[in-house]
């Protein structure tokens, strides 16, 4: 029985970060911690950690056979079959951690909560729900109410729940279920609201969205800190569904400020090109994401060794509405945006962890156009006037009526294009330069007279991984 768990279920694009900053947190006490969470970028093995780094290929490999036997073994027996990719994993990962012998294990809920695999878990020592937002509305629901309903099925009868502040509605279903099952459920207060000897606290992940993250990471740690040490206050007892703020230690503020989670508002400079990363994939990710970058880039601007070209790298996947996001980027001011699938490479090597078999090549590009035509509409262009950036001949995966568009076949012919070669990493010999027409080459004047590149990639923790992939070499191996 994983009694020992923080169950997390929070909005998909910064739910990670609510789970790294708690585990930050109760590593930086000595615990050993275990984390679960999902998509990974790079490697399936990021989605199962042993105090904050991905299992080893090593331990991957043991832990799977010794799950992945007795299920193949056994499934007949009441006319059973294997359980689905998340389901599998999700026991993989508790598997690992009663194996590592963990102290803590945070499990970050997958789509939803009420109905979710990972909701198997009877009894957690506290529940978090972090800002919601509009997303997965095919399963869990089209309006907030809805999902907040899904998302209160992780509370749990006497375990404490914390959330933070929410649309009026979405809170009222929340303290409704919270009330049903008898579950206590508190809102955290403000960031700021915490003591501390040392000032004002620093995040490890950047954003204003992030302090609410943060707000309810410490609550969720001091809890479990609690009952860990037996000196834990009942909730029931408290006369306000206000959390109150505490006097944080010295280790509850350096886990603040060590935290790390990539794709998650992630800075990699390269050079003259700086990259922003952030899987931002809802609307109100995409606002934050918007902030973040807006603020960050015109730093680095700021202090940069001349003018900046603004490039945005986008795709969005599933019934997400692209459309209403790429309006969100308007104001960013980019002076080119590129599409490109999902596809890390235009190779048959591509890495079969960053690959998705349920959706067709073409359907992907379908995607791409869609929202090459989306940007186009909100910049009050028409089709006809689109800038054609388009791959040469070498690479087949673009029919050829595709030829007149702002889509890329894969994520490194994108990169190597919005880079022009200042990029080493992406020229070297790990990669296969790939030609472009001489009629596109010309196109890229603003890029080659640049001082410096900013390229945002967003809309899609899958494209945020891709291009992780090419850029971060350590986390492909």
């Amino acid at each position: 029985e994983f009694c020992m768990c923080v169950c997390v279920r929070i909005r998909a694009c910064v739910c990670g970060s609510t789970c790294a900053f708690t585990e930050q947190i109760l590593r930086s006490y000595g615990f050993r911690t275990g984390f679960y969470s999902s998509p990974h970028l790079v490697q399936v093995r990021e989605r199962i950690r042993i105090n904050g780094q991905p299992i080893s290929k090593d331990l991957f490999s043991k832990y799977f056979w010794q799950v992945y036997g007795p299920l193949d073994e056994t499934k007949g027996d009441q006319g059973g079959s294997m359980p689905a990719y998340f389901r599998f994993l999700t026991i993989l990962a508790f598997h690992v951690f009663l194996q590592e012998k963990v102290d803590v294990a945070l499990v970050e809920v997958g789509i939803g909560g009420a109905f979710d695999c990972t909701n198997v878990i009877r009894k957690p020592w506290v529940c978090g729900v972090s800002s919601l937002g509009i997303d997965h509305t095919q399963i869990l629901g089209d309006t907030i109410e809805k999902i907040a309903w899904q998302k209160g099925g992780i509370f749990k009868l006497g375990v404490p729940a914390f959330t933070v502040r929410q649309p009026e509605d979405a809170m009222a279903v929340l303290r409704d279920r919270a009330t049903e099952i008898g579950c206590p459920l508190w809102v955290c207060p403000e960031l700021d609201t915490y003591q501390t000897d040392s000032g004002p606290l620093s995040l490890g992940l950047a954003g204003r969205h992030q302090r609410s993250n943060a707000s309810l990471a410490l609550q969720l740690s001091h809890t479990w800190l609690q009952k860990r040490c037996g000196t834990f206050t009942d909730p029931e007892n408290r006369s306000r569904s206000q959390a109150p703020s505490f006097h944080l230690s010295p280790i509850m503020v350096k886990g603040l400020a060590n935290t790390e989670w990539p794709g998650r508002t992630q800075t990699l400079k390269h050079g003259t090109v700086t990259y922003f990363l952030d899987g931002a994939h809802t609307m109100r990710s995409m606002q934050a994401c918007v902030e973040w970058f807006r603020e960050t880039a015109a730093r680095h601007e700021r202090s940069g060794s001349g003018p900046a070209a603004r490039v945005l790298l986008f795709n969005a996947t599933g019934e997400r509405d692209s459309a209403a996001m790429l309006k969100l980027l308007q104001p960013c001011q980019f002076d080119f945006a590129v599409f490109c699938p999902n596809i890390t490479e235009a190779i048959a090597s591509c890495n079969a962890d960053q690959q998705n078999f349920n959706v067709s090549v073409e359907n992907m590009l379908t995607r791409c156009l869609d929202n090459e035509r989306s940007w186009h509409l909100h910049n009050n262009r028409g089709e006809d006037n689109a800038t054609s950036l388009f791959i040469g001949d070498r690479l087949s995966l673009v029919p050829e009526k595709m030829a007149d568009t702002l889509v890329f076949p894969c994520i490194l012919s994108a990169l190597q294009w919005v880079t022009q070669g200042r990029d080493p990493v992406l020229t070297g010999p790990q990669n296969t330069v790939l030609p472009v027409k001489p009629s596109i080459t010309a196109k890229a004047a603003p890029l080659c007279e640049a001082a410096e590149i900013h390229v945002l990639v967003t809309g899609s923790l899958h494209l945020v991984g891709g291009v992780l992939k090419h850029l971060d070499l350590e986390s492909a191996k």
